[in-house]
């Protein structure tokens, strides 16, 4: 359960949503109606990537198992792989996001300013 200070996943969840909707406040209707199922995936894989990220600092990357009597040793472990997993889609997810914003509005890298000088 959370305590006064701690936000539920819940809570989380719908303040990244928030973060996210106001960066993407100023498109038009029709990117804004693509844009609000991905801000919800979005959200809750950021949400999701923290709790893992907490979870692997404690735990670590790897985790011990035992096949049979004699067989055992280690392995990544299924927190470390959901995060690998998780994180690629994310960045996908929020490349998809960035790819929707007016070229002129996106801004310039220093690398894309060097490039034009």
């Amino acid at each position: 359960m959370a305590t006064k200070t701690e936000k539920t996943k819940e809570q989380r969840i719908k303040s990244e949503k928030s973060r996210l909707k106001k960066i993407f406040k100023d498109l038009d209707e029709n990117k804004k109606n693509l844009v609000t199922p991905l801000i919800e995936k979005a959200a809750f894989m950021s949400v999701e990537l923290d709790d893992l990220q907490e979870t692997i600092e404690q735990d670590g990357w790897t985790s011990e198992y035992k096949n049979g009597e004699n067989q055992y040793g280690t392995k990544k472990s299924p927190e470390a792989e959901t995060y690998i997993a998780l994180s690629k889609n994310y960045a996908a997810v929020i490349k998809q996001l960035t790819d929707l914003v007016p070229a002129a509005k996106r801004k310039k890298s220093r690398l894309e300013a060097l490039r034009e000088e």
